[in-house]
């Protein structure tokens, strides 16, 4: 029989790299304040629905969301304690999302000027012929001159 001075079922391994085997232990305290501050974060997302300060609502709604998603990654995802390459990778994709969402707005904002507010004209003439009194479609600029 072969002698070895390690453990009979190889756990002297289990540590390669320097992770222990169940993963990183949060203290329960950070846990508990990232939760509180994710709690603390939809409150004021609930009250900025409320507060009207025009088309920059969305921008404060994804502004948190941001901020939260950051959280949620950052401590319960345990991606600060985790390799820099999955750091990387968490970065360059949020990157790409914003980046699809500025060409979304562009897009949208290239073609704001033939934007109806109501029907568009084809189904009005359907809803006139079949109902009777269903609202009018009006493009933007006839309403906001």
């Amino acid at each position: 029989m072969a002698h070895s001075s390690t453990p009979a079922h190889g756990t002297a391994h289990a540590h390669a790299g320097g992770h222990p085997l169940v993963g990183h232990l949060v203290p329960v305290s950070t846990l508990l304040f990232t939760a509180t501050g994710l709690l603390i974060l939809t409150v004021i997302t609930v009250a900025v629905r409320y507060i009207d300060i025009g088309e920059f609502n969305i921008w404060v709604a994804i502004g948190i969301a941001v901020v939260k998603a950051a959280l949620v990654a950052t401590f319960f995802m345990h991606l600060r304690w985790d390799r820099p390459f999955n750091v990387l990778v968490f970065v360059g994709c949020t990157l790409f999302v914003i980046l699809m969402m500025a060409f979304c707005v562009l897009d949208t904002g290239q073609y704001r000027a033939t934007q109806y507010t109501g029907n568009p004209p084809v189904a009005q003439q359907t809803l006139d012929a079949n109902a009777p009194g269903a609202p009018v479609a009006q493009r933007k600029e006839e309403i906001n001159p």
